[in-house]
Order: structure tokens, then C-alpha cells, then sequence
């Protein structure tokens, strides 16, 4: 599964965990503002705001697992299987988008939260397939900018659009149910508890930390949703690039998977296969690899953003020691 998170310090900051037990693509990918995006049935787009992210790219088609565009708006999607229904007919008076197209067509023409809600009013989600060899992604979106962030979930019983308060998504189950558990956490605190167990014991911490104890420590989903919030919301750092960009790393380490520690059977483990963290006021996409935790950046802006092909960085995988002696 995955978790996605907002953060601001001085800049806002945009990024995620990917988990998953396999990788179906991981090219830090820039898309000028000329490269011609075609759509299945919404026509073409030649002309568009550039954007970043990481991507699977197949058939020279960014299939982004999260992006950044230009303006500073952001999108990622998240698994959310079982849950994820898409609609199988076209319908005339909306926006007859794939699921797989959201992204950029959003990110193409939307320069904010407010901007991208207008056009999800009338958008109609398709049960369409990039190819024959690419499953049909069941996801939800995080949709964020530096004032706000909205969660968007095709369900059975619609789309729905939640405002997301905690800038903070994970998996299953919906949105809604997501948040209101935060309210079994609510005595929760950053700092040292006090006894009000009862008057008649002297009760006394033994350890730092124990104000948040009962803070869940497993991978599921709705516990990585509230770990992530907690750490999230108490995180404090300085407005330095590297201070804010370090602990953003930091905090999606509250909730990384490691390797053996999520058994799906058949040798199969679910990994954080790569975290990103991208400055989305300076257009700088950072991230690490399962296997490299240094980590490595790319600046849109020293790309050619009116270029009409993709620009593509292959992720550097192997680890980067740095030795001292």
C-alpha cells in the first residue's frame, strides 16, 4: 500500500511512500508544456503546464504515480482496492476521462485545488485500461496545494470529494472512515502524559515517548493514516531546504515498509519500494529507493519546460555510500 503527505515549512512540500511488491516503473519523468497528451475520449491536449513526478512510461506515455505541476498543484495516487468503481459508459454532458488520464489532465490545466474541484464537478471516470498488459489501477487522489488538500474517491456510489484537513492519505478503507477514527487518538500528545488514571495511585512515567502510547506501530493502512498524521502534525524543523526536505523524509520513515515484515505468500513482500518529497514552489522532485537512501533530486526548471518530448532520469537504485576513510 502507500501513504502520501503535505508539509510546509517556509516552501510546501509534496510526496509519498510507494508500497508495493513489485515496481511497474520508476523514471523521474518531466512533461514540457508541449508534449501532446491524447486522450481516450476527451481529445487532445498540445499545450499544458509542465509537471514532474515519478512514472511508469509505456509506449512514450508518462503514467505518473504522482506529479507536480508547474504552478505548484500536486496529485498522487494511492491503491484502494476493492473500493475503487469506475464508470463503463460514456456520458455526453461530462468529461469522459480514464482513470489512468486524471493526472494530467488535471495537472495540464488546473493551477489549484479550487481550480482542479471545478473541473472534477464534471468529470466522468472511465473503466479503462492504458493497454491489454496494464491492469486497470483501483486508486484514490490526494489533490493538494500550499492552501489546501481534498481526497477523491470513485465509489459505487459516485465520486466523492472530501476536504482533507491533515493533508494525509493512505489506503483503505474511504476517506470519511479514515478521519473519523483520528477521534480514538485524541489523547494523544508529543509530550510527557500526566496521571488522571485515578487520585488514589501515584502513577509516574518511566520512559520519554509515553504520551504516545497506544499510537499504532503496524502497517495496515489505517494505522500508517494515523501514525502518519501524528508525526505529521508534530513534526517540527527548520525553513532551510535541507532541514524541511530532511524532515519530510523523516516522517514518511515513521511509516516505511521493510522487506519481510508484509508477507503476501509466493516469496512476495510488500516494500516501500521509493519515497518522493517535491518542493512544489521551486519544481524540485527528491527521492530514495528501497535500496538507496541517499538522496538524489531533479530540477524541472533547468529542463527545457516549452520542449515537446519527455524528459526522463532513470532512478538511481544502488546504494550511494559515502565512505570516510
Amino acid at each position: 500500500m502507500c501513504t502520501a503527505i503535505t508539509y510546509k515549512t517556509k516552501d510546501f512540500y509534496f510526496g509519498r511512500n510507494m508500497d508495493y511488491e513489485v515496481s511497474y516503473g520508476t523514471d523521474i519523468t518531466i512533461t514540457p508544456r508541449n508534449y501532446p497528451f491524447r486522450f481516450r475520449e476527451a481529445g487532445d491536449m498540445p499545450h499544458h503546464y509542465a509537471m514532474i513526478g515519478m512514472a511508469c512510461v509505456k509506449e512514450e506515455y508518462p503514467l505518473y504515480h504522482e506529479a507536480v505541476n508547474e504552478k505548484g498543484l500536486c496529485i498522487a495516487g494511492l491503491n484502494f482496492e476493492g473500493n475503487a468503481v469506475y464508470n463503463k459508459e460514456l456520458q455526453a454532458e461530462r468529461d469522459n476521462i480514464a482513470q489512468f488520464e486524471l493526472i494530467p489532465w488535471l495537472l495540464g490545466q488546473c493551477a489549484s485545488v479550487k481550480e482542479a474541484r471545478r473541473l472534477l464537478d464534471r468529470i466522468n471516470l472511465l473503466d479503462i485500461s492504458f493497454s491489454s498488459d496494464l491492469p486497470i489501477a483501483q486508486l484514490h487522489w490526494i489533490i493538494a496545494d500550499r492552501d489546501e488538500a481534498v481526497t477523491v474517491e470513485a465509489v459505487a456510489e459516485g465520486l466523492r470529494v472530501y476536504d482533507n484537513p491533515v493533508g494525509v492519505m493512505a489506503n483503505n478503507p474511504t476517506f470519511d472512515r479514515q478521519l473519523f477514527q483520528l477521534n480514538d487518538y485524541m489523547g494523544l500528545s508529543a509530550r510527557q502524559p500526566e496521571n488522571r488514571f485515578c487520585d488514589g495511585l501515584a502513577l509516574q512515567t518511566y520512559s520519554r515517548g509515553m504520551g504516545a502510547l497506544g499510537l499504532p506501530g503496524d502497517l495496515s493502512s489505517p494505522s500508517r493514516f494515523v501514525r502518519a498524521v501524528f508525526v505529521k502534525m508534530n513534526s517540527v524543523s527548520g525553513d532551510s531546504e535541507a532541514e524541511s526536505v530532511s524532515q519530510f523524509f523523516h516522517i514518511l520513515g515513521s511509516v516505511d515498509q521493510q522487506r519481510g515484515c508484509c508477507d503476501l505468500g509466493d516469496g512476495k513482500y510488500e516494500v516501500t519500494i521509493y519515497t518522493s518529497c517535491c518542493n512544489a514552489d521551486r519544481g524540485v522532485y527528491y527521492y530514495t529507493m528501497y535500496d538507496n537512501h541517499q538522496i538524489s533530486a531533479v530540477d524541472m526548471w533547468k529542463e527545457d519546460l516549452n520542449a515537446s518530448d519527455l524528459i526522463r532520469y532513470q532512478a538511481i537504485q544502488s546504494e550511494q555510500i559515502r565512505m570516510q576513510n
